[in-house]
């Protein structure tokens, strides 16, 4: 495209420039200036506008007329006129005394417009494939993140190099500090920052250790890790994220449908006007005046601002999105956006973090907070509940051995430390006694009791809760600017959802759900005439982000809501999901924008090109601008949330 448009301009430059010192300066004419011309323009109109002949073509070979018909017309009528002009003798150009005669009044020669028309068009569809390749880089970015090469640990302890296409499912590698993850996977060994920038948008890393998830495509900052690999190939999360990018540019939206649609209606009535125009002006001012408006008619009406306003946007959105961690199931999701009025929030994992901690210690006269969360850290070591893994990280780092390790499901643990015997669990299992006020305060405040036992007496009451995710409220708040209705929908109990509701600021609180109960919910409220986006990430809020009308699944969330959702948000931020409407919106407001403007541009300009007062050089110019307008308008959307 670009050595067409390169050997096209440098050939019209000189031509354009003959022309206009020969038309004005009709002393300047030498012998067979014509056939100079001729000869500047035939490789432009036929080598260098053959790309656009040849989808007019193909599409007359369908039935259909496109953008590229109106093109591939005009130019091979101007350049046929033009070749019949040079072939009849006599037949002079006329002295339009001065150049701005010269731009508006007809000429019988025009060899220079219809090398013009293909010059400005090439130069519209270079930028538009500069665009695309701008609007694509977010995917060839996230694209190059992938690791070529794993190091793999064989069976007497050595290391291999392998590419990673021959990576299988629970071979052990090596990321050392520096390296991408090749695939995903859990941690073994060791510890380590990562970089989860290529997958989130985020730039602060977060630690990994035994035990921990780990995403390829990220890079490992510090440390050395050993990881098992739980997906390889297509399984994998890095390879899921970029087939979303590339069937959300590759869909086609239904308001490019809508413009498909009006682009076959639109070019047959262009001919028709054309023709009429041709007929009109021959017979009042004769074939020169005749065959200049009816070639304007052609060049001036090409839509192709129309046919760039839907995907150049969406693929700058689409690129934009990625970046930011925000991937989108196609043009519907974005579509879908425009008219939510209402999120629904899942609570636990969504705007919690999914991960207990002990938020206060209650201690018993006669016990020391340091020396009871030691005991019962020792004890809770043992156990894989996930009370338990909260008093253990709020304990000291080195906790004494635990003997006569005793585990009752759902109630608690107990065991001998240095002698003592310790119990921990909930107040079924160990009776607070003289703590009981404070377990009925813990209660009251949705929160989680552990109630610790040392030799028999009451030592302490732990109270564990879920923690609210720090950007929570504040993008609770930002949907409640954009005018947006926000509940929450969880299967906790009353009390636990009201007190999370209250620091986030949701007025709307649905608690005691089950599943079903989800689905229901959402119903309900578009029963209300709410168009309603569900945002969870657990196996129980698939059903529910399914029945909303724009589900957005948490990055961190299970397969199934991942499965079911029209929006993976990759970022643990909550302030992902304003984002996502915010890019949408923005996205659906520039493709209006761009609407707008192709259409009102051709509406104003054809009657203008009908009553003979544009050349069609200045309409080919004009009709170039409009697609650059077009694609810079959608760039702008490369700027969505940067600070």
């Amino acid at each position: 495209m670009l050595r067409r448009l390169v050997v096209s301009l440098v050939l019209f430059v000189p031509a354009a420039d003959l022309s206009i010192v020969l038309a004005t300066i009709p002393s300047t004419r030498f012998p067979g200036w014509q056939w100079v011309l001729l000869a500047l323009s035939l490789p432009v109109v036929t080598w260098g506008a053959w790309p656009l002949h040849k989808r007019a073509f193909l599409g007359a070979r369908h039935g259909a007329a496109t953008m590229d018909t109106l093109v591939s017309v005009g130019i091979i009528a101007a350049t046929a006129w033009s070749l019949v002009t040079v072939l009849t003798p006599g037949r002079e150009r006329p002295d339009p005394h001065g150049l701005w005669n010269a731009i508006l009044t007809a000429d019988p020669i025009y060899l220079e417009v219809a090398m013009g028309v293909t010059v400005f068009v090439l130069a519209g569809r270079y930028f538009e494939a500069a665009a695309r390749a701008k609007a694509a880089s977010a995917l060839r970015e996230l694209a190059t993140r992938g690791a070529r090469e794993a190091t793999v640990l064989v069976r007497d302890g050595s290391e291999l190099r392998i590419p990673v296409g021959e990576l299988r499912e629970e071979q052990l590698f090596v990321v050392r500090p520096g390296e991408t993850f090749p695939t995903d996977g859990i941690v073994e060994s060791g510890s380590a920052f990562v970089d989860n920038s290529a997958m989130t948008g985020e730039s602060r890393p977060v630690p990994a250790g035994v035990g921990d998830a780990v995403v390829g495509g990220t890079v490992c900052q510090d440390g050395r890790l050993t990881v098992r690999a739980t997906a390889v190939g297509a399984d994998t999360t890095f390879a899921a994220m970029l087939r979303l990018v590339e069937d959300a540019q590759a869909t086609k939206a239904r308001m490019q449908r809508l413009a498909d649609r009006v682009s076959a209606i639109f070019v047959p009535c262009v001919f028709a006007i054309a023709a009429l125009t041709f007929v009109g002006w021959f017979l009042g001012s004769g074939i020169d005046a005749a065959v200049k408006a009816a070639i304007a008619v052609l060049v001036i009406a090409c839509p192709c601002a129309l046919g760039l306003a839907t995907p150049v946007a969406f693929m700058v959105a689409s690129g934009r999105g990625a970046q930011l961690g925000v991937y989108v199931r196609g043009h519907q999701a974005l579509e879908a956006t425009e008219t939510i009025d209402t999120v629904v929030f899942d609570k636990t994992g969504t705007v919690t973090t999914g991960q207990l901690e002990v938020a206060s210690v209650t201690v018993a006269p006669g016990f020391t907070e340091d020396a009871v969360l030691r005991l019962a850290g020792a004890v809770e070591a043992a156990s894989e509940h996930a009370v338990a893994r909260a008093v253990v990280a709020r304990a000291a780092a080195d906790l004494p051995a635990v003997d006569e390790f005793r585990a009752v499901p759902g109630l608690g643990a107990s065991g001998t430390v240095d002698g003592t015997t310790v119990r921990v669990g909930s107040p079924r299992f160990v009776e607070p006694g003289t703590l009981a006020e404070a377990v009925s305060a813990a209660a009251e405040s949705g929160r989680t009791v552990a109630v610790v036992e040392v030799d028999g007496a009451v030592a302490a009451v732990l109270e564990v809760a879920d923690t609210i995710k720090a950007d929570a409220a504040d993008a609770v708040a930002r949907l409640h600017d954009a005018g947006i209705r926000t509940v929450l929908l969880t299967g906790d109990n009353a009390a636990a959802a009201a007190k999370v509701a209250a620091l986030v600021g949701i007025d709307d609180v649905r608690a005691d759900v089950l599943p079903d109960g989800k689905v229901e919910a959402i119903r309900a409220l578009q029963a209300e005439g709410r168009r309603v986006a569900m945002v969870g990430d657990g196996v129980n809020d698939g059903p529910a982000l399914a029945a909303a009308d724009l589900g957005l699944a948490m990055g961190t969330g299970t397969d199934v809501a991942q499965g079911a959702a029209d929006v993976v948000l990759m970022r643990e931020e909550l302030s992902a999901v304003p984002d996502a409407l915010g890019l949408a919106r923005a996205t659906l407001k520039t493709i209006k924008t761009n609407l707008v403007w192709a259409f009102g541009y051709n509406v104003a300009a054809i009657p203008v090109a009908v009553a003979g007062l544009l050349n069609p050089l200045i309409g080919a110019a004009a009709m170039a601008f409009s697609s650059f307008f077009v694609v810079w308008n959608s760039l702008r959307l490369r700027k969505f949330g940067a600070t």
